[in-house]
C-alpha cells in the first residue's frame, strides 16, 4: 500500500511538472534566433545599433539565463553599442546535446563557435558570477575573439566546501532525474523568489525580478539538471584553469562586492586581478551579488572607458 501511495504521488507530480513546463514556457517564449553549434543550440538576442564599433557580449551565470544580463544592463548599453546576449547550453532556450558539456572550456567553444557564425570576429565580453570561469576560459583558448573582458561578481578560483547537496543530487544518474521530473518545479515556485533575494543581499531585489527575469524557466527539469551539471563540476574546472591566468593578454576590468556571500571576493576576484597582467579591480563596499542590477551606470562606464581604449590602440596596432 505504501508502495502504491508513493508511485502514485510521483506520477501526480511529474503530471503537474509536466503541465509546469508547457505554463513556463508559454510565459516565457524565446526573444531572439537560435544558432547551431557543434553539440548545441544556442539561443541569442542580438540588439542595438549593428554599426557602433566592438560589440557587447553578455553572458550570464548559474541558476538564470539572458534576461538577467538584459535587464537593466543589456538595455542600457544597447542605447548606443550592438549587444549580443547569450542563453549559455542547457540554459534559458539554447539547448545542448550532453548535459556533461558542463564546464567552461566546453562552452567557451561552443560560444566562440556561434559568435563566428554571427560574423562577429572581436567583442568585448560582459560576464556574471559563473560566466566570470567561461570568459576567463574564452581569454584563454580563444585570445583573438577578446578585446575586452569586464568580470562582475566572477567565479575564478577554487573555493572551501561544495554547492549544495541538492545540486549533487540533481547532478546524479537516476535520482537526479527522478527528482527533477517530480518535485524540483512545483517546490521551485515556492522558493524561487526567496532564493532570488537572498542572492541580492545586502541590497533589495528589485519588483518584479523573478518575472522580468525568467527565472522560471530554471525549472524545467532539463534546464535544472544541466545547470547542476554546471555547478558540481565548476570547482574541478577553474582548479585546473587557475594556473594559465597570467597568459590572459585581453584588458580585463572586475567589479565586485565586499559583502558579496555568493562568490566571494577574496577567493575570486582579488587573486584573479593579481595574476592577469592588464587587469583593473573595483571593490565597492556594501555591494552584493547581482552588481548589474546594484550598479549599471558604473557598469556602463567601465565598458565603455575600456571601448574608448581599445580603439585607439587597435588603429595604431594596424
Amino acid at each position: 500500500m505504501i508502495v502504491m501511495l508513493v508511485v502514485t504521488a510521483l506520477v501526480l507530480l511529474a503530471l503537474v511538472t509536466q503541465a509546469g513546463i508547457v505554463a513556463v514556457q508559454r510565459a516565457f517564449p524565446p526573444q531572439g534566433g537560435m544558432v547551431e553549434v557543434d553539440g548545441a543550440t544556442l539561443h541569442v538576442v542580438d540588439i542595438g545599433p549593428r554599426d557602433a564599433g566592438l560589440p557587447i557580449v553578455m553572458l550570464h551565470g548559474a541558476s538564470s539565463n539572458l534576461e538577467a544580463m538584459r535587464r537593466p544592463l543589456g538595455d542600457l548599453l544597447a542605447k548606443d553599442h550592438r549587444v549580443i546576449l547569450v542563453d549559455r547550453p542547457g540554459h534559458g532556450w539554447s539547448t545542448r546535446a550532453r548535459r556533461q558539456d558542463s564546464t567552461p572550456q566546453i562552452q567557451a567553444r561552443m560560444i566562440d563557435e556561434a559568435l563566428g557564425k554571427l560574423g562577429v570576429e572581436r567583442a568585448v565580453f560582459v560576464v556574471h558570477s559563473w560566466s566570470g570561469a567561461l570568459g576567463a576560459r574564452i581569454a584563454l583558448d580563444h585570445p583573438g575573439r577578446v578585446a575586452g573582458l569586464v568580470m562582475l561578481a566572477p567565479v575564478t578560483h577554487p573555493w572551501r566546501g561544495g554547492v549544495g547537496r541538492y545540486n549533487e543530487f540533481i547532478a546524479t544518474p537516476v535520482i537526479g532525474p527522478l527528482l527533477a521530473y517530480t518535485i524540483t518545479l512545483p517546490l521551485g515556485y515556492f522558493l524561487a523568489e526567496p532564493g532570488a533575494r537572498n542572492v541580492f543581499l545586502p541590497q533589495m531585489m528589485p519588483d518584479g525580478f523573478v518575472q522580468d527575469s525568467a527565472t522560471p524557466l530554471l525549472l524545467r527539469p532539463r534546464e535544472f539538471i544541466a545547470n547542476a551539471y554546471d555547478l558540481v563540476t565548476l570547482k574541478e574546472a577553474v582548479t585546473a584553469q587557475a594556473a594559465r591566468y597570467g597568459e590572459i593578454s585581453a584588458p580585463v576590468t572586475i567589479i565586485a562586492g565586499e559583502p558579496d556571500k555568493t562568490v566571494k571576493t577574496n577567493i575570486h576576484a582579488r587573486p584573479f586581478a593579481a595574476m592577469v597582467p592588464n587587469a583593473k579591480l573595483i571593490v565597492l563596499p556594501e555591494l552584493g551579488h547581482m552588481v548589474q542590477n546594484a550598479v549599471p551606470e558604473l557598469v556602463k562606464v567601465e565598458i565603455e572607458t575600456m571601448i574608448g581604449k581599445i580603439a585607439p590602440a587597435q588603429a595604431a596596432a594596424d
